[in-house]
């Protein structure tokens, strides 16, 4: 596969110069909102997202921000930090059936990229068990997207959240489905009518119910051999670059996760982690306001990153799959 030179050049600027891509992600907004408290002011969360954008950077090669909260915080990172920009409004209408996805009214992938942009992601929520009509509303949507970035000659990240309908995300249930989801949706959305060039993925099991490991809750789902089954099961479904998501659990949690896809020998691409690096410094923020946030940050969030870079030793470089 080839890249045009603005994809080409949008890839580089958030990869290392190994051809990883270890981003931070910092474009949480509702659910950022809420975990500050009732009494969180947009000016709480612009300040928020530059601390984290500020400190955070210099051991990252980009950073995933919102243009809503976000841009003052582009403005404050590493000058060689690249800077990928949502596109999607947050959260979805839960009256509405299907998790149905929204863009932000105000912006365009050609303003998005005016703003700074050097890639473009959205989020998608994804389950082939949905009814066909609600599956082939997602189907074009993406189609659209991934045409409004070709004609911007800007790189697509669309990152998916698998779910079934009925079942809790975090349990027992939905971590015997969910190889079954991540495979099923990394396929799909490797077709080239999406014109996706970057997958951000959620790891195709969970880490509490593979047993054997640290993460381990004491249900079971998975042995150890079954899980990293699964990583190459899926892996195998794309042809495409992808890169894991944090997806909220602990830092310990993503670095044993990272170790276990490296086990099993899965190519992956890299990382864009938020919550795992930043979550615990919250409530600092939210108690004691923004300078201690920020200490916080400098010692426990740079911690945090440098354990995610130190598992993705095992990460492999996007350069092949573009012959680059």
């Amino acid at each position: 596969m080839k890249l045009t030179p603005g994809k080409y050049s949008g890839l580089k600027a958030v990869s290392n110069e190994r051809g990883v891509i270890a981003a931070a992600a910092m474009d949480q907004r509702g659910s950022l909102k809420k975990a500050l408290g009732a009494n969180a002011s947009e000016r709480d969360l612009i300040d928020f997202k530059i601390a984290v954008s500020e400190i955070l950077t210099r051991h990252a090669s980009a950073i995933l921000l919102d243009p809503e909260w976000g841009l003052p915080a582009a403005e404050a990172r590493n000058r060689r930090a690249g800077l990928l920009l949502a596109y999607e409004k947050t959260g979805y209408d839960k009256q509405t059936p299907g998790r149905l996805p929204d863009l932000l009214d105000l912006w365009s992938v050609r303003r998005l990229k005016e703003a700074g942009a050097d890639c473009i992601k959205i989020l998608l929520y994804y389950s082939p068990s949905d009814p066909k009509h609600i599956i082939e509303h997602k189907h074009a949507w993406a189609e659209r997207i991934g045409d409004e970035c070709v004609a911007n000659d800007i790189p697509f990240f669309l990152e998916l959240i698998g779910y079934e309908e009925g079942l809790d995300e975090k349990g027992l249930a939905f971590a015997k489905k969910k190889p079954e989801i991540v495979t099923a949706y990394m396929r799909e959305f490797s077709k080239p009518r999406y014109h996706v060039d970057v997958l951000k993925l959620e790891v195709p099991i969970n880490m509490k119910f593979v047993e054997g490991t640290k993460s381990f809750k004491g249900e079971k789902a998975y042995t150890k051999a079954e899980a990293m089954a699964h990583f190459r099961n899926s892996a195998e479904a794309t042809t495409k670059p992808f890169i894991y998501l944090s997806a909220g659990v602990s830092n310990a949690e993503f670095s044993e996760t990272l170790e276990l896809a490296g086990e099993s020998g899965v190519k992956y691409n890299g990382v864009l982690c938020g919550r795992a690096t930043w979550a615990d410094g919250v409530p600092i923020f939210a108690e004691k306001g923004v300078a201690a946030f920020r200490e916080w940050l400098e010692a426990e969030g740079v911690k945090n990153i440098e354990n995610v870079n130190a598992g993705l030793k095992s990460a492999s470089p996007w350069f092949p799959i573009y012959d680059v």
